[in-house]
């Protein structure tokens, strides 16, 4: 088994093809909720206009065409809300790889010698595109991937600042000239677009995750073979139709999806594609990590995490618990950058205990196009079972439920917002990421303690600071081992920042001035005998 197959079966990524076996329904053993049958009708509607209007593409995209599994087998996408079928996609593998990364080649022999300004102007005119088709973009995440409408609409405008972003810093990657230390020399470093560029995104950000990576790619001048997850790929094709109706050049943007292990192996075998850049698990990092080395590609990872959230007794309760709020529930506790740890002062343990207690209570649960309703689906019956396992863990060791901590009556994998008490850093639940909706409260009595207890892990991706005292504020954030750090607010990335993590939470950043160097190889050129 190759390093991508290893890390697609460690990722539990589910593609079954159609010929072999379908998708399991995920309706577990419970009664749908009354709406149920209205709520697939609207979503059976939408699917309809969404294909009407060009949108909702069923297809892969290589070398600038449409097109099928070779063999012509297909995945199911479901709507993780309903678990009904919203299409089926192509099970695609290492054949149709190897052409959409020929194709990328072939495209990047002309696109990386278009000017900066005209590579801008596309980006540009891709930003346009998504913004006004970010209702039907923002529907279609909502519908695959589960997330409340808003939410899933501020996907859309959050995911298209990065292609806004980078469009403007293509006509600003700038060399260098160094003073030469002999006479007769001039000495220029150039940058230059590093080549064709595998990004492999995750479920949990169906469009920003792929805009991230693909916007400054796009920007110096690479081209791009995409793989979204197998869960969610139909915002990723959405937004590949876009590119193309942008006047992005065939060849420059490819889609593929489906056997996970083959596609990842043909990514990493092929010395055509110079660099790996992939969002998820830090068990699938570190395999795609390991082989990126026979052909000694770049590589960017991010990663997963494990956040701490620090409230100080100086802390404004209400700022502490919006922002906790934020940074844990946003899209069902399902983020890499999510409160996973909530790290509370003795002092104002009670008090922001039932706070946070009384805002989660009035939560509304629901299918993300409901009005009203913050918190949806987790994305399968597996997470689910993850979230409940990590619960169980923490009771038996003597955490306290303070609200929720079971499966929500909607059924399917729709999970309560769930708040615990008398959290250990020893529980399951403190050492992982339990990627859904469950903040555990862990007390410390000193700034100390605090930092020691944040620390304790081997992920470095984000972390959150609630406190009004300023010399607090610099020494607890130089502390941290971590890459991002959010000083009472829960909602930090922004595409003008650079994100990423230390230590196992990944390499390399993306966003910002920063991440269009992820991109970009340094070519030093000497002009010697200068004086003649």
């Amino acid at each position: 088994m190759g390093m991508a197959g290893v890390a697609a079966r460690s990722a539990k990524l589910s593609t079954i093809c159609r010929s072999a076996a379908h998708l399991p329904s995920m309706r577990a053993s419970y009664s749908s909720p009354p709406l149920s049958r209205q709520i697939t009708m609207a979503a059976q509607s939408l699917a309809a206009r969404l294909k009407t209007s060009g949108l909702l593409r069923s297809q892969g995209l290589i070398g600038g065409k449409w097109v099928d599994a070779y063999d012509g087998k297909t995945i199911k996408v479901h709507n993780p809300a309903t678990g009904e079928v919203i299409t089926e996609v192509p099970c695609m593998g290492s054949r149709e790889t190897k052409d959409a990364i020929s194709s990328a080649y072939d495209a990047f022999q002309s696109w990386s010698k278009v000017t900066a300004a005209e590579r801008s102007r596309h980006l540009r005119k891709w930003y346009d595109l998504l913004i006004s088709h970010k209702e039907e973009l923002g529907q279609l995440i909502t519908l695959e991937q589960g997330k409340p409408l808003k939410e899933a609409i501020g996907e859309v405008g959050y995911g298209a600042s990065f292609i806004e972003f980078f469009s403007e810093e293509a006509k600003r990657v700038y060399g260098d000239i160094i003073p030469a230390p002999l006479a007769g020399r001039r000495l220029f470093v150039l940058k230059q677009p590093v080549g064709v560029v595998g990004a492999i995104a995750p479920w949990n950000f169906p469009l920003a995750m792929i805009t991230r990576k693909v916007g400054p790619a796009l920007a110096c001048g690479c081209t791009v073979v995409i793989k979204p997850s197998e869960h969610t790929p139909l915002t990723a094709l959405a937004a590949a139709e876009l590119s193309l109706q942008a006047g992005i050049p065939p060849g420059a943007v490819n889609v593929v999806m489906g056997k996970a292990s083959d596609i990842g192996d043909s990514l990493l075998e092929s010395s055509q594609v110079r660099k790996i850049t992939f969002t998820g698990s830090t068990a699938v990092g570190k395999k795609l990590m390991a082989g990126a080395a026979a052909t000694v590609k770049k590589v960017s990872l991010e990663l997963g995490g494990n956040a701490p959230c620090i409230v100080f007794d100086d802390a404004d309760v209400d700022v502490a618990v919006k922002g906790t709020l934020a940074a844990k529930f946003r899209n069902s506790g399902q983020t890499c950058v999510c409160a996973n740890r909530v790290l509370v002062q003795e002092g104002i343990y009670e008090k922001f205990a039932t706070a946070l207690s009384k805002a989660v209570q009035n939560m509304q649960v629901g299918d993300g196009f409901s009005e009203g309703v913050v918190q949806g689906p987790l994305i399968n019956e597996a997470l689910l079972h993850k979230v409940e396992s990590f619960v169980e863990d923490a009771i038996s060791k003597g955490a306290k439920i303070l609200l929720g901590g079971r499966r929500h009556s909607l059924g399917r994998t729709f999970y309560e917002p769930t708040v615990m008490g008398d959290v250990t850093s020893e529980m399951l639940i403190s050492r992982e990421e339990v990627f859904g909706p469950v903040a555990p409260l862990l007390r410390f009595r000193t700034e100390e303690e605090a930092i020691r207890m944040a620390n304790d892990t081997n992920a470095g991706l984000a972390a959150y600071v609630f406190t009004s005292n300023v010399q607090r504020t610099w020494r607890v954030t130089e502390a941290l081992e971590y890459g991002l750090v959010g000083v009472n607010e829960g909602l930090i990335s922004t595409e003008v920042a650079p994100f990423g993590g230390v230590k196992q939470s990944g390499l390399g950043r993306e966003g910002s001035k920063y991440g269009i160097d992820e991109y970009l190889e340094l070519k030093y050129v000497c002009l010697g005998n200068m004086e003649h």
